[in-house]
């Protein structure tokens, strides 16, 4: 079988499943009427019918036989139809969201365009060939709408799958034998794939991670908060909690690495710039000096950020953090409580996540980190939950945690004084294009924190500390659809 493209994607007819849908609804409508009929009246008069004899067994038998059928081909058809319903709102959404990607890149600086590989995934470059071009920034934006658009057609794929999977089931092998498995929505047939895939915790495989994250996403508020209070460890273990918000490069960076021969000047720098990395270390900034050294190493390597150190060391870093989700928090109870309420009172849970913000360190309060990375991008991913207390009343909290990125480089037309000695920004940038340094990025997350969600607007309880190690602990969820703010 073909694989399913972005053409395909793009191309789907879904007003041919939006009017079986609608057909759908009206036989589910009419079956029940019908099933109504046949139990309140056949069955009630054949049984209550003051007869006997060998044609009042066969009829009763016919009558009740009869409208077994009608409640089975009833709750067939309901099945049915909310599979197909379901699917339709998570393609329309999926669509929507490939389309307006496709849009938003072609409006990027520069222009990119996206093209169909014919295997599932999708391939961007810039709209104007550009033989020069070396900004990282650049770079960074095609491989995350690449990346992005090649997750929404293998989102699509798998709905596709799973409606295939419900609808044999719900039909079952037998054309005169009607009700079979029951469906309220995809739900039935992801969750048990969701958690096999939490199962595997940390020890889940990329795909297996992307896979689960767009399972998440995909189940209902309701479903997510009984797979979330079943295995929260696990979900978190495995990067559901990952922010899907894009993280690129802030600049340009110093160009492409190793396209220029280093001269006598280069190799000065370097060996000025390894005494300098051995200098912070012997001076306690050991943030400042792995930087400098991983950079010096020549890998381009991704490096992790302590996010919990960096908080417990830094107040106003952590403020900026509380800050971020008291701005989130009334809009965020609004949509849990909306969904609770649609539950009827049952566990949800609401995956949230902040817009980009950026960060930069004070040198005279944080020296370290300052010269380490500057200043850093941030946001906040997290999940809502909303469950019924023994008081009766929804009891809400938040389980979050902060996510930094940042891409060491240097540009031209800075410089940096330390320990007496000035570095600009050019020297120490001519290192990574004459090969004998390379730019890389940095990546971090903190521990799960936990916060309770009073009532009113601003009436978020303290959260807890990091401590270095994880907390035990309708399906269009609002602003699901905008994770490159």
């Amino acid at each position: 079988m073909a694989a399913f493209t972005y053409t395909n994607l793009l191309e789907m007819d879904l007003g041919k499943l939006g009017a079986a849908v609608a057909d759908w609804k009206t036989l589910v409508s009419d079956l029940e009427r019908l099933r109504g009929d046949a139990d309140r009246g056949l069955v009630r008069k054949s049984d209550a019918a003051k007869w006997a004899g060998l044609n009042a067994t066969v009829t009763r038998e016919f009558v009740r036989k009869t409208a077994k059928e009608l409640r089975d081909l009833h709750r067939e058809a309901k099945s049915i139809w909310s599979v197909l319903d379901d699917a339709s709102i998570e393609l329309r959404d999926i669509q929507r969201r490939a389309r307006k990607l496709a849009s938003d890149a072609a409006k990027e600086k520069p222009g990119l365009v996206v093209k169909d590989s014919g295997d599932g995934s999708v391939r961007v470059s810039e709209a104007l060939c550009n033989i020069d071009s070396d900004s990282q920034r650049t770079h960074d934006l095609i491989k995350w709408y690449a990346d992005s658009i090649t997750g929404l057609v293998t989102y699509a794929a798998e709905i596709d799958a799973a409606v295939c999977r419900a609808l044999r089931a719900s039909h079952g092998q037998d054309p005169h034998d009607a009700g079979h498995a029951v469906y309220t929505s995809l739900d039935e047939d992801m969750a048990p794939r969701a958690v096999e895939l939490a199962s595997l915790g940390d020890k889940a495989t990329p795909e297996q991670r992307a896979q689960l994250r767009r399972l998440w996403e995909s189940l209902s508020p309701r479903a997510r908060g009984e797979l979330w209070a079943a295995h929260k460890d696990d979900l978190v273990a495995a990067g559901v909690l990952a922010p899907r918000i894009r993280q690129v490069s802030p600049d340009a960076g110093s160009g492409r690495h190793g396209v220029e021969s280093p001269g006598f000047g280069e190799r000065i720098t370097l060996e000025k710039a390894k005494a300098l990395a051995e200098g912070a270390s012997l001076m306690g900034m050991d943030a400042a000096a792995r930087h400098l050294m991983h950079y010096l190493d020549n890998s381009g390597t991704t490096l992790d950020l302590p996010v919990d150190e960096i908080m417990k060391g830094d107040d106003a870093f952590r403020g900026m953090t509380i800050n971020d989700i008291m701005d989130n928090e009334d809009k965020w109870r609004a949509e849990a409580l909306a969904e609770f309420k649609k539950s009827g009172g049952r566990p949800v849970a609401i995956p949230v996540e902040t817009a980009n913000s950026s960060f930069r360190f004070n040198r005279s309060g944080n020296e370290d980190w300052y010269l380490a990375v500057g200043s850093v991008m941030t946001n906040v991913s997290g999940v809502v939950t909303v469950t019924p207390g023994a008081d009766g009343k929804p009891h809400m909290g938040l389980d979050y945690q902060l996510n930094a990125w940042d891409r060491y480089n240097w540009d031209s037309g800075k410089g940096t004084k330390i320990a007496g000695v000035t570095f600009t920004d050019e020297e120490m940038g001519r290192l990574h294009r004459t090969g004998l340094a390379q730019e890389f990025d940095l990546r971090g997350s903190s521990s799960v924190m936990h916060r309770r969600i009073l009532d009113g607007p601003g009436s978020l309880m303290p959260d807890h500390l990091p401590d270095g190690g994880r907390d035990p602990g309708g399906r269009t969820d609002p602003g699901r659809d905008d994770p490159y703010r």
